[in-house]
C-alpha cells in the first residue's frame, strides 16, 4: 500500500513539473513570437512615409531609419539575440536562433550607406555600430553576434568581433587600475551597467580564441566594479561611483542589480573549471543573490529601486534576477533550495505579460542622477526592449529546471 501511495505521489509531482515546464514554455513562446511578429525588416524615411526592404538604390539620409524597433543598433538587442539563441536551443525551434541570425544580416548587408553616411554627418541609423566609442555601442550587441556566429560563421561577424576586442582591451576609458568606466555625461564615472556592458563579451572572447587575456580582464572588471559599488550594509549595489567626489550616487537601482547579477552568470558560463579566480567569483554571486533575495517583493517581482518598497515594481530587474538564480541552481552553483526565489519571480513576472506576449512595467532606458526621484520617476513601457531578452533567459532557464526535476 505505501508503495502504491509513494508511487501515486511521485507520479503527480512529475505531471506537476511537465504542466509547469509546459506553461513556461507557453509564456516564453508568447514573448518571443511577439517579437517575431513585429520585426519587419524594413527602413521608413520619417519625413515622407516611404518604406523599403533593401537601401539598394536608395541614397540613405538621417531621416531614413529601421522601421522596427527591434532592428535598431542598440544594446539591449544583444540580450535579445543570446535570448533567441538560448530559447531555440532550450525549446529545439530552430526558428528562434534563425531570428537572431536574421536581425544582424540586416544590419550588415545594409550597412553600406549609413556608413557613408556617418563618415559624412557623424548621424544616421546605426551610428554606434560604426563608432564604437562606447560600451553601449558595442559590447552587448557583439556578445549577441559572437553567439549568432558560434554557428554561422560568417567572416564579417569574426572581423567585428574582433574590431569590439581591440576597442574593448585597448581603447575604451578605464581608471588606473584598468576598471572600465565612461566619460560622459560626467567625466570619469563607473556605470553598474557597464559589467554587463563588457563581461559576457569578453567572457565568449576568451572561449572562442583561447587567450585567458579576456578572462582575466573579464574577472578584474567584477572585483574592481564590486570594490566600487558594493554596499554591505544592504547587500545590493550602487547604480554608479563619482569619481571627482570619491563617492557613490544616490540609488540601488534594479535594473544595474541586474546587469551585475547577469554579468556574473555569463562569465561563470565560459570561465575555465580550473580558474584561479572561479571559487571567488562563485562566492560573490552567491552573496549577490543572498542580498537581492532580502527585497523581493510578496508579490514575486522587484521594486524599481530595490531598497524602497514605495518605488513600483519593474520587470526587466526581476526577469534578470530569476534568470541569475534559476541557472546557478541549475547549474549547481548555489543550494537546490534557491530555486523558490526564481519560480516566485517568475510567477509575478508572468503576471505582467499580457496575451500578445507584451511585457508590462518596465522602466526606460536610465542614466545616473544625484536627485533619487529620477529614479522613482522614471516612466515605464510596455515591451521596452530592456526586458525582453531578459525575460526570454529566465523563461528558459526554469524550462530547464522543470524538466530536470520532474519526477524528482
Amino acid at each position: 500500500m505505501k508503495k502504491i501511495i509513494l508511487t501515486a505521489i511521485c507520479c503527480s509531482i512529475a505531471y506537476n513539473s511537465i504542466a509547469q515546464s509546459n506553461k513556461t514554455e507557453e509564456v516564453v513562446r508568447r514573448v518571443a513570437d511577439n517579437v517575431i511578429t513585429h520585426t519587419s525588416y524594413q527602413f521608413i524615411n520619417a519625413k515622407t512615409g516611404a518604406k523599403y526592404t533593401s537601401l539598394k538604390g536608395v541614397e540613405p539620409t538621417t531621416d531614413i531609419r529601421a522601421e522596427s524597433p527591434y532592428n535598431k543598433w542598440y544594446y539591449p538587442m544583444g540580450v535579445l539575440a543570446i535570448g533567441m539563441v538560448k530559447t531555440g536551443s532550450t525549446l529545439s525551434d530552430q526558428k528562434y536562433a534563425d531570428y537572431a541570425l536574421h536581425n544582424y544580416d540586416f544590419v550588415f548587408n545594409n550597412s553600406a550607406g549609413f556608413e557613408k553616411l556617418y563618415q559624412q554627418t557623424h548621424k544616421g541609423e546605426w551610428a554606434p555600430f560604426f563608432a564604437m566609442n562606447n560600451l553601449d555601442a558595442c559590447g552587448a550587441l557583439a556578445a549577441g553576434l559572437a553567439d549568432v556566429n558560434a554557428t554561422a560563421n560568417r567572416k564579417e561577424f569574426r572581423n567585428y568581433l574582433d574590431r569590439v576586442a581591440d576597442y574593448i582591451s585597448n581603447k575604451q576609458l578605464r581608471f588606473a587600475d584598468k576598471t572600465l568606466i565612461r566619460d560622459d555625461p560626467r567625466n570619469m564615472t563607473l556605470w553598474a551597467d557597464d559589467l554587463y556592458m563588457s563581461v559576457p563579451f569578453l567572457a565568449r572572447m576568451g572561449k572562442l580564441t583561447g587567450d585567458k587575456k579576456y578572462f582575466d580582464d573579464a574577472v578584474r572588471q567584477i572585483e574592481n566594479f564590486t570594490g566600487y559599488l558594493y554596499n554591505e550594509r544592504s547587500g545590493l549595489y550602487y547604480h554608479c561611483y563619482y569619481t571627482d567626489i570619491k563617492q557613490n550616487g544616490v540609488a540601488q537601482w534594479g535594473r544595474c542589480n541586474g546587469w551585475l547579477a547577469l554579468a556574473q552568470v555569463e562569465l561563470l558560463n565560459l570561465l575555465p573549471a580550473d580558474h584561479p579566480k572561479r571559487a571567488e567569483l562563485l562566492q560573490l554571486l552567491q552573496r549577490q543573490i543572498v542580498g537581492f533575495s532580502r527585497y523581493q517583493d510578496i508579490s514575486g517581482l522587484w521594486h524599481q529601486l530595490l531598497d524602497k518598497p514605495d518605488s513600483y515594481l519593474e520587470t526587466s530587474v526581476t526577469a534578470m534576477f530569476v534568470y541569475a538564480v534559476a541557472r546557478a541552481v541549475n547549474q549547481g552553483w548555489i543550494p537546490k533550495t534557491y530555486i523558490r526565489i526564481a519560480e516566485n519571480g517568475w510567477e509575478g513576472l508572468a503576471k505582467k505579460i499580457d496575451t500578445e506576449g507584451r511585457i508590462a512595467d518596465v522602466c526606460i532606458g536610465t542614466g545616473t542622477s544625484e536627485n533619487i526621484r529620477f529614479y522613482y520617476n522614471r516612466p515605464v513601457e510596455l515591451n521596452d526592449t530592456h526586458a525582453i531578452g531578459a525575460v526570454l533567459l529566465a523563461g528558459d532557464e526554469l524550462i530547464t529546471y522543470q524538466r530536470n526535476n520532474s519526477g524528482k
